[in-house]
């Protein structure tokens, strides 16, 4: 199975026009964001960047809320159907925009009708992890031969179904022919214990957020699932080197507001999220952490983005025939 060509998520050297940042009425109040995935995770670490810089540019207080659940469908819905007054937005991500509505279960909104795309802030990589507790395989070759030798036998995990860490690994395994059973859990953390106690064989996941086990031994990263090696892990091959072709598996963050949030909020949301991903100390952390700043989208340019992600994924998932677990 093909994923989305690189090149779709190149970063753009355009920035938004000076204009959406002219003083505004808006805010006048504390802007709230929420975080539809637990804290200690790849959005929460992300928003938690930019809140400060965001609250300088926006002269307001920003205020973080963490709503977890239904692999970030819960938080992302309750945005939805807030008031389009720019009090409140989403850090939403590939999963629930996305990946969810291929699933059995039927997702209470839709990105394109019910929420307006502001702007991304990051892309994400994707890797595979297997456990070192009580499992023999080293490589992706001997991981796979294993899971062959025992259809079924193995588990792996993620932070909810429907997430970019569960499409990941289960189209990893149609991709290399194998069964594997998945496990759903509240949150990466959860995942990533169970994964160095080898209750589950393995997982996909940010390479940032598995780098500290693979250097601690308490986990193996078999590969990338990227064109190239990453730089937080150059001695872990890519899936071509590793012998799975025409495998990639990604995510992004973007930043999203109720439909009917008014053009001028819009702009000067998505501006300032601009400016703050430009900020160099913001960007060389996302940079450090693998997960390259998304610069230089208006929210037009995004909400297209967005509609051509929904397009190609949403048919994607469904032929993986994921049951409602």
């Amino acid at each position: 199975m093909t994923l989305r060509p690189t090149r779709r998520v190149l970063l753009a050297a355009s920035l938004l026009p000076a204009p959406a940042l002219a003083q505004a009425p808006w805010p006048t109040r504390p802007v709230r964001i929420v975080v539809p995935f637990g804290t200690g995770g790849g959005t929460d670490i992300t928003t938690r960047l930019l809140a400060p810089k965001l609250a300088d540019i926006l002269g307001q207080p920003v205020v973080i809320e963490n709503r977890p659940g239904a692999g970030g469908v819960v938080g992302t819905d309750y945005v939805a159907k807030q008031p389009p007054n720019g009090e409140v937005f989403v850090l939403s991500t590939l999963s629930p925009i996305a990946l969810a509505r291929g699933l059995p279960s039927p997702v209470p909104f839709d990105a394109r009708r019910d929420l307006v795309a502001i702007a991304p802030t990051v892309f994400v990589p994707i890797a595979l992890a297997i456990t070192t507790r009580n499992f023999a395989p080293r490589t992706a070759t001997e991981f796979v031969a294993a899971l062959r030798a025992a259809p079924g036998r193995f588990q792996y995990g993620s932070s909810g179904i429907g997430t970019s860490g569960h499409i990941a690994s289960a189209t990893f395994c149609i991709r290399t022919n194998t069964q594997a059973v998945h496990v759903p859990y509240r949150g990466g953390g959860q995942v990533f214990t169970a994964l160095t106690a080898g209750e589950i064989q393995f997982c996909s996941d940010i390479p940032s957020l598995l780098k500290g086990m693979h250097e601690g031994g308490q986990a193996r990263v078999v590969f990338v699932a990227t064109d190239r090696r990453s730089s937080l892990l150059p001695d872990v091959p890519t899936a071509a080197e590793a012998g799975i072709p025409d495998y990639k598996a990604y995510s992004w963050y973007g930043f999203f507001a109720p439909a009917g949030t008014p053009e001028a909020i819009v702009a000067r949301m998505a501006a300032a999220t601009d400016l703050a991903l430009a900020d160099p100390a913001i960007a060389g952390r996302f940079e450090d952490m693998g997960t390259p700043a998304m610069r230089g989208y208006t929210p037009a340019r995004f909400a297209q983005y967005v509609r051509e992600e929904i397009d190609y994924w949403e048919p994607e998932v469904r032929a993986l025939g994921i049951r409602a677990e």
